[in-house]
């Protein structure tokens, strides 16, 4: 018997573990591509459970030569905003506040942390995380962690599956700047997506 329930507890985790197949062409990435004019920034972005104070989701926006949205294991998603591997291209300053909003509800507040960088160094993080690939569900954090300790200035990151952890090592670098977000939206925000799209 239990060599029968092991291979299929095996087959179920790893469909579960999956990651996304998501690759747009180099047409749809280079027709979005959106520069913004701000200074160059890495932006982490923590979701922060509003009951328990835990960690929910880690994401980060970079702005260098483009401005993207790496989004691992997340849900998010816009039609102008073509993926790759959870690389999301052309994400303009009102994807950027669509996004807080789908993610800022009566559940869960967000942690705005952004680090000026060099444009150099901007677009250096960006292609880290264009290397590290799809996160499997729950390695949000795992998978930005070890991509930002290959970027100038973060070596220093600790590798975490924990959102807040990834979240207090990025308060101790140099010059960031923390703002929070709440609201009070229904936690049932699917209809957003679908608004948004």
């Amino acid at each position: 018997m239990l060599r029968t329930i092991l291979p299929l507890v095996t087959i179920l985790f790893l469909a579960a573990c999956g990651a996304d197949n998501i690759y747009a062409s180099d047409e749809a990435v280079a027709r979005a591509a959106f520069v913004n004019p701000e200074p160059a920034s890495i932006t982490l972005v923590t979701a922060i459970n509003n009951r328990s104070g835990e960690g929910g989701h880690t994401a980060v926006i970079v702005n260098g030569s483009q401005q993207v949205l790496w989004d691992p294991a997340g849900t998010w998603y816009h039609r102008s905003a073509p993926e790759r591997h959870d690389l999301h291209y052309g994400f303009t300053n009102t994807l950027r506040e669509f996004f807080y909003d789908y993610h800022a509800r009566e559940t869960f507040h967000l942690v705005v942390q952004e680090v000026p960088v060099t444009r150099a160094v901007a677009d250096q993080a960006i292609r880290a995380f264009a290397a590290q690939g799809a996160a499997p569900k729950s390695f949000c954090s795992n998978y930005t962690s070890k991509a930002l300790r290959t970027v100038p200035g973060f070596e220093n990151m600790p590798v975490s599956f924990f959102p807040k952890t990834t979240m207090n090592a990025f308060a101790q670098l140099p010059g960031v700047k923390t703002r929070k977000i709440y609201d009070d939206d229904s936690d049932n925000n699917k209809s957003k997506l679908a608004a948004g799209n």
